[in-house]
């Protein structure tokens, strides 16, 4: 099995919803183990577009697909979410990548693995740090000893808490 980390975000309609929504749509997959999702942050966008704030989440799976073949599940569900891609870095229903998938290096014109941009996101790194252990847990830290204090992210009250 592999192993595989995701972001997972959204700023359109019911955020919350939209983040549980596309966790289950993986659960139901029989090829993919959620073993572990992280706490909800609400965090500012990046990329000087005007939108709403953003909740974020991180996803820990294990899966027999192949990162080409869980990249074609993400944009389903993606899709299945009314994902529209208008705008770079625009709004979005739902927004799921895939950052670490076991310790490969991918590179293709649809997939690059580890993702390209997750060292510079205090919104992706503070909820993989949750769900991390070992020595990505000690790389997610360093990447975000980092980054700049700028980054807004605040955890989401969970109601059960």
């Amino acid at each position: 099995m592999h192993q595989v980390y995701l972001s997972i975000g959204s700023n359109i309609g019911d955020r919350k919803a939209q983040l549980q929504q596309a966790i289950a749509a993986l659960q139901a997959d029989s090829a993919i183990d959620v073993v572990r999702v992280s706490s909800i942050y609400e965090t500012a966008p990046v990329g000087g577009v005007v939108q709403d704030d953003f909740y974020n989440c991180a996803v820990y799976l294990e899966t027999s697909l192949s990162a080409t073949e869980l990249l074609q599940r993400i944009q389903q569900i993606e899709q299945n979410q009314k994902r529209r891609r208008l705008i770079h870095w625009g709004p979005r229903t739902i927004d799921l990548d895939i950052l670490w998938y076991d310790d490969v290096v991918i590179q293709t014109a649809d997939l690059t693995i580890p993702h390209p941009e997750m060292a510079k996101r205090a919104f992706v790194l503070v909820p993989l740090q949750e769900i991390t252990t070992g020595q990505q847990q000690k790389q997610v830290e360093q990447l975000l000893q980092a980054l700049p204090a700028a980054q807004r992210v605040t955890k989401i009250r969970d109601e059960q808490e």
